[in-house]
C-alpha cells in the first residue's frame, strides 16, 4: 500500500513537471487560442447582460409616473388608465377593453409639481415641465413593473440544469450561441409587444430568460475543456467580466437613447441591443470550437499543453472523435456533498444581492436621488465599472495566490467570498440613511458596496470547476437554477416595500438591510463548508494521469527531486 502511494505521488509530481514543460513550449498568452476564445466569450457576456438589464433602464422612461400619482387614475383590466382630463395623449394596451388594439387615452396632468412618492420631501421633486417631459406612454403600477422585470427570471431558471447537461454532452459552442440567438430575437420584438399588451412583453422577457439561462452553465462546460487548472480564474473571469461591461455600457447608453433615440426613445434600446446580439451570435458560430481537439487553428504546442494539464479531469477521447460524451452523473453523491451546498448557498445569496441592485439601481436613483434619464443611466453604470475592475484584479490575484502556494485553492475561494459578502454590509446599511440631499455620498456608498461584491466572482463562481470539472456545467446549472428564484423574489420584495406606506428613503433602507442580512448568512455558510479539491465522486477514474511508458519510476523520482 505504501509503495502504491509513493508511486502515485511520484506520478503526480512527474505529471506536474511534464505539464510545466508543455506550458513553456506553448505560445504566450497574448497569442494563444484559449485567451482569444475567452475574449470572444467576453463580448458574449456583454450581450447577455445588455439583454438582461435593458428593461431596468427602459422601464424608467416607458412608465408614465405622473399618471400613477394622479388620483383619477383607475384600474381597468389589470392596467392603470386615466379616465378624465385634458393635455397630453398616451397609449395603453388593454386586452380587456380591446383585444388587439391600442387604446388612446388622455391623462389628467396636475398643474403643480409632481409628487415623487409617499411622504417624499418636495425639495427633491421635479417641476411640472420636467415631469411631463420624462413621462412615458405606459401606465404600469409598481406591481406590474415588478412582474415585467422578474419575467426574465421565470425563463432563466428553467434552462439552467438542461443547459448544463446539454453543454456537458454536446459542448458549449452551439448551446451558448443558439440560445443567445433566441434571446436576441425576442429582444428585437419587445417594442411591438409593449404596445400590444404588457403580458405579451412579459412572455418575451420569459423567452429572453430561457435563452440567457444556459450561458453560465454552458460556459463552465466550455472552459472545463479549454482552461488549464491554474488559469481557470483568469480565463473564466475575463469572459465573465463581460457581464459588468455589459451593465456599464448598457445603462448609460439606454439613458441616452431614452431621450435621443428613435421609436419613442425607449424602443431604440431594444432594437439596437437585440441587433448587436444577433451579430455576436454569428461571430461566435464561426470562431468558437468546443475543445482544443476540435479547433482547426490552434497550435500543436498549445493543444498539448491544455490537454496534458487536464489529463485525468476531462475525457478528450470523445472530443477527438467529435462525438458526444456519455455522461453518468453521480446525482446522489453530488447532492450529499457539503461543498456543493456551500456553492448553492453562496450562489443564492450573491444573486439576491445582485438582482436587488442590478434590476433596481435605476429605480433607486429615480426614487431617492431624482436624477434625469441621462444622469440616471450614467450613475447606474458607475458601480459596475468598479465592480468589473475588482473581478479582473481578483481573478489574477486568486491564480497568483494558488500558483505561489500562499493559500490552498479552497482557502483562496473562502477568503474572497468572505470579503465579497461581508464587505458590502456596512456600506449598504449606511446607504439606507442617506437621502436626496447628499447624492454624492449616496453614490459613493453604493459604488463601494457593489464593487466589493466582485470578489465573489473568484470564489463560488469558479468553485464548480475546482471540485467537479467533469460536471462543472451541470453543477453550475443546479446552483444557478436555485439562485435564479431570487431573480423573481427580489423584484417582488422590492416592489412590495416600495408600494407600502413607507417614505421612499425609508423603504430603500429596509431593502438594503434585508440584503445585508442575507449576505452575512452566505459568508458564514460558505466559509465553513466550501472546498477547493476535486471531490471523490467527481474524479474521472478512466482517464487518470498517465506517464510516458519510456520513463522508469526511479527516473521520475529523480527528475522530480531535481526540479
Amino acid at each position: 500500500m505504501a509503495r502504491n502511494d509513493e508511486d502515485a505521488e511520484n506520478a503526480a509530481s512527474y505529471h506536474d513537471i511534464h505539464v510545466e514543460e508543455l506550458r513553456r513550449k506553448s505560445p504566450p498568452w497574448y497569442c494563444s487560442t484559449r485567451y482569444g476564445l475567452s475574449c470572444i466569450a467576453f463580448f458574449g457576456f456583454v450581450v447577455l447582460y445588455a439583454l438582461r438589464v435593458d428593461m431596468s433602464v427602459a422601464m424608467v422612461c416607458m412608465v408614465n409616473h405622473t399618471a400613477l400619482k394622479t388620483p383619477s387614475t383607475a384600474k381597468a383590466g389589470g392596467m392603470n388608465v386615466s379616465i378624465n382630463g385634458t393635455g397630453h395623449t398616451y397609449y395603453l394596451g388593454n386586452n380587456s377593453l380591446n383585444h388587439s388594439t391600442l387604446i388612446q387615452m388622455s391623462l389628467d396632468l396636475p398643474t403643480t409639481r409632481a409628487p415623487t412618492g409617499k411622504g417624499d420631501n418636495d425639495k427633491c421633486g421635479l417641476n411640472e415641465a420636467e415631469a411631463r417631459r420624462r413621462d412615458g406612454p405606459f401606465v404600469w403600477d409598481e406591481t406590474t413593473q415588478a412582474r415585467i422585470l422578474s419575467g426574465f427570471f421565470y425563463g432563466y431558471l428553467v434552462t439552467q440544469i438542461p443547459g448544463g447537461w446539454l453543454a456537458s454532452k454536446y459542448g458549449g459552442k452551439w448551446v451558448f450561441g443558439g440560445f443567445m440567438l433566441a434571446a436576441s430575437i425576442s429582444t428585437l420584438l419587445m417594442p411591438m409587444a409593449a404596445n400590444i399588451d404588457y403580458r405579451f412583453l412579459i412572455a418575451l422577457r420569459v423567452i429572453c430568460g430561457l435563452g440567457s439561462g444556459v450561458a453560465f452553465p454552458s460556459m463552465h462546460a466550455f472552459f472545463a475543456s479549454w482552461a488549464p487548472p491554474l488559469e481557470r480564474s483568469k480565463l473564466l473571469n475575463i469572459a465573465y467580466a463581460g457581464t459588468q461591461v455589459g451593465i456599464v455600457v448598457t445603462t448609460p447608453l439606454s439613458g441616452i437613447l431614452c431621450e435621443e433615440g428613435f421609436a419613442g426613445g425607449w424602443g431604440s434600446i431594444f432594437y439596437i441591443l437585440g441587433g448587436f446580439g444577433v451579430v455576436w451570435c454569428l461571430a461566435w458560430f464561426i470562431l468558437a470550437n468546443n475543445s482544443p481537439a476540435q479547433h482547426p487553428r490552434i497550435s500543436e504546442d498549445e493543444k498539448d499543453y491544455i490537454m496534458g494539464s487536464l489529463q485525468g479531469q476531462i475525457d478528450h477521447a470523445a472530443e477527438k472523435r467529435k462525438m458526444s460524451k456519455k455522461i453518468n452523473v453521480p446525482w446522489k453523491a453530488m447532492f450529499l456533498s457539503m461543498p456543493v451546498w456551500a456553492i448553492i448557498v453562496a450562489n443564492v445569496v450573491a444573486d439576491w444581492g445582485a438582482y436587488t441592485f442590478l434590476t433596481n439601481i435605476p429605480t433607486y436613483i429615480n426614487d431617492v436621488l431624482k436624477f434625469d434619464y441621462k444622469a440616471n443611466g450614467a450613475l447606474s453604470a458607475l458601480p459596475y465599472i468598479c465592480f468589473w475592475f475588482v473581478i479582473v484584479l481578483t481573478g489574477f490575484l486568486a491564480d497568483k495566490i494558488r500558483s505561489a502556494k500562499w493559500l490552498s485553492t479552497g482557502m483562496t475561494r473562502k477568503v474572497l467570498n468572505t470579503v465579497g459578502m461581508i464587505g458590502p454590509v456596512i456600506f449598504l446599511i449606511s446607504l439606507g440613511f442617506v437621502d436626496c440631499t447628499k447624492p454624492a455620498l449616496a453614490m459613493a456608498l453604493l459604488t463601494i458596496g457593489i464593487s466589493i461584491t466582485g470578489c465573489v466572482w473568484n470564489s463560488y463562481t469558479v468553485n464548480h470547476v475546482d471540485i467537479a470539472p467533469q460536471y462543472a456545467g451541470i453543477l453550475f446549472g443546479i446552483s444557478n437554477t436555485v439562485a435564479s428564484v431570487t431573480g423573481i423574489a427580489s423584484p417582488e420584495v422590492v416592489g412590495a416595500v416600495r408600494s407600502s406606506d413607507l417614505d421612499k428613503t425609508v423603504a430603500w433602507r429596509v431593502i438594503f438591510v434585508i440584503a445585508s442580512a442575507i449576505y452575512l448568512f452566505g459568508a458564514i455558510f460558505y466559509f465553513i463548508f466550501a472546498s477547493g479539491e476535486i471531490q471523490p465522486w467527481a474524479q474521472d477514474l478512466d482517464s487518470s494521469p498517465e506517464l510516458p511508458e519510456e520513463v522508469p519510476l526511479s527516473d521520475r523520482k529523480e527528475d522530480a527531486a531535481i526540479a
